[in-house]
């Protein structure tokens, strides 16, 4: 970091100011209004990855950030750069992601003309982004790089969009860097979390749902720790399977979209539930009915970072605002022994016996996929996926067994597995990277693998074929069985796309053709697309579309 002022263009100034907060790579599509941004990274010692669409681009940044706990970091040109990129965005604001898009804006002596590509950035974002600004003076680029950076990570993480007019990038600058982000503990009183302790210790029925942002290894490691020894069950809300080593103990599940029916009703019979960083929102308490509002039945200490979540849709009857990484340390330093008895021992039993595999139909079986994924895949390998319901299988039988194992959008955003996938691996050569997507899902960003092959990103694709968007197929045939409508799908040979790219691909149409084929996509050494090609009758883990 520069220790005088700089005098340059702006973008110049952006890049060291970036460089000051420790980012090593961002993520583009370039546009000529952000032309001095990307003028100041040619010098600079921060990689750019460039995408093929600015939706890929802004994901990638997203999963970045929930890798590494920093804001990862975007530039999209203006207008439709910008739409294109608000894909991403969302998933960081419902994921609590630190992360910082940068756009490029018209010139400041065109505004509010409607000059080509002008929109309104802070009216566009400002219900997707923790806080939306313009840089209109290069000489303040430092301070609003600093404030990004602080917003983006304080409190509930989530993304910030800085829009950067053309002549203000361009034009002379001279400024200083400032240093990283300082941020809170995020710690919280000791007499509260005695007063937690005191509270689950005296419970019957106790249950803890974690989940939200701020989270570490050692932070899961500390909260094994604690669940073990007060006799905790902890379940994970959605999406935050690998909060907890799911061989642990004290696992009982995923409390999201298909809940194990005897883990939702352990939700309903708790008398103590302990919410450890998750909003508890829709998706975690199956449509609200779990805990019912304004007040459940269940008495409820909820901990969550941002204290304008707390009693937003039920009334606590403990509230403590603090990031849960740190406070789940203070709680396992704090914990005593406590028996969990029958009522931890079915919890994990009932787990168990969700984990056998229920048959489906085809000659490829999904169920068997991820069982062969959870006997061959080391524990650090790392799994992504969008939306669909190909990832049902992946969260009923996979089970993740480290910290930052899933990579998972809780917005439910379509097309994000292959761009998170991209960002794991970049981040993470040594370790195997998985993507799990649907055919529909897949081809929303199929254009990205070109990227992986471009950067020897040698991850591996399973993209699963059914011919159809399968959740909303799933849904017509529950609201209008026997009307299908707007569903179906005509889907090329993914294999030969891999090939086209220069990746190896394979298809596969039987299970026991499925090892073989994913031991050659890992010898292969290069980015791989494997094709599975399943029977539409197979909707679900447990739904059967008949008459197919």
């Amino acid at each position: 970091m520069k220790d005088t002022p700089t005098a340059a263009h702006g973008g110049a100034l952006l890049v060291d100011c970036l460089a000051a907060q420790g980012v090593e790579r961002v993520f583009c599509i370039p546009g000529e209004s952000f032309l001095a941004a990307l003028d100041g990274l040619h010098d600079a010692d921060i990689e750019v990855v460039v995408s093929r669409h600015e939706g890929g681009a802004a994901m990638m940044a997203e999963a970045t950030g929930k890798l590494t706990g920093k804001p990862g970091v975007a530039f999209v040109t203006r207008g439709p750069g910008a739409t294109n990129a608000s894909a991403g965005v969302h998933v960081a604001f419902q994921d609590s992601t630190p992360m910082v898009l940068f756009v490029g804006q018209v010139a400041s002596d065109q505004r509010d003309r409607e000059a080509f590509q002008e929109v309104d950035y802070r009216a566009m974002f400002g219900p997707l982004a923790k806080w939306v600004a313009e840089i209109d003076r290069a000489d303040r680029i430092p301070e609003y790089i600093s404030h990004a950076f602080h917003v983006a990570q304080s409190g509930r993480p989530g993304p910030v969009v800085l829009a950067l007019p053309e002549d203000m990038l361009s034009g002379p600058a001279q400024g200083t860097p400032v240093p990283a982000a300082t941020l809170p503990s995020g710690a919280v009183a000791d007499a509260d979390i005695a007063a937690v302790i005191d509270r689950l210790a005296g419970a019957e029925r106790p249950l803890v749902i974690v989940g939200g942002a701020s989270w570490s290894a050692e932070a899961a490691a500390a909260l094994g720790e604690f669940a073990q020894t007060m006799g905790l069950p902890v379940g994970a809300s959605f999406r935050c399977q690998d909060f907890l080593d799911n061989r642990h103990p004290n696992y009982a599940g995923d409390v999201g979209i298909g809940i194990n029916p005897a883990l939702a009703q352990r939700v309903r019979d708790a008398d103590v539930i302990l919410a450890l960083g998750p909003r508890l929102g829709e998706m975690t308490t199956s449509g609200y009915t779990l805990l019912t509002p304004p007040v459940a039945a269940q008495a409820l200490i909820h901990i969550h970072a941002d204290p304008s979540e707390i009693g937003r849709v039920y009334r606590p009857d403990m509230a403590l605002v603090g990031q849960p990484g740190p406070v789940v340390k203070q709680l396992a330093q704090a914990a005593r022994a406590r028996e969990g008895g029958d009522w931890l021992a079915t919890a994990r039993a009932d787990y168990e016996a969700w984990q056998q595999p229920q048959e489906t139909p085809g000659a490829l079986k999904m169920e068997q996929v991820i069982a062969h994924l959870n006997e061959v895949l080391a524990d650090d390998a790392i799994l992504t996926n969008g939306a669909g319901n190909y990832s049902a299988w992946l969260h009923r039988y996979y089970r993740y067994r480290g910290w930052r194992t899933q990579l998972a959008p809780t917005s439910g955003s379509m097309g994000y597995g292959l761009p998170a996938a991209i960002a794991a691996k970049l981040q993470h050569p040594d370790r195997e990277v998985i993507c799990l997507a649907g055919d529909g899902c897949f081809q929303m960003v199929s254009q990205e693998f070109s990227v992986a092959c471009e950067q020897g990103a040698n991850l591996i694709v399973l993209v699963s074929d059914n011919g159809m968007y399968g959740t909303i197929r799933m849904h017509q045939q529950r609201h209008y069985p026997g009307r299908p409508s707007g569903t179906r799908l005509t889907n090329p040979d993914f294999a030969a796309l891999a090939r086209a790219y220069g990746g190896f691909g394979a298809t596969v149409s039987a299970t026991e053709a499925f090892g073989p084929a994913f031991k050659a996509a890992q010898e292969s050494g290069l980015p791989a697309i494997l094709h599975l090609k399943l029977d539409p009758a197979a909707l679900s883990p447990k739904l059967r579309l008949e008459g197919t």
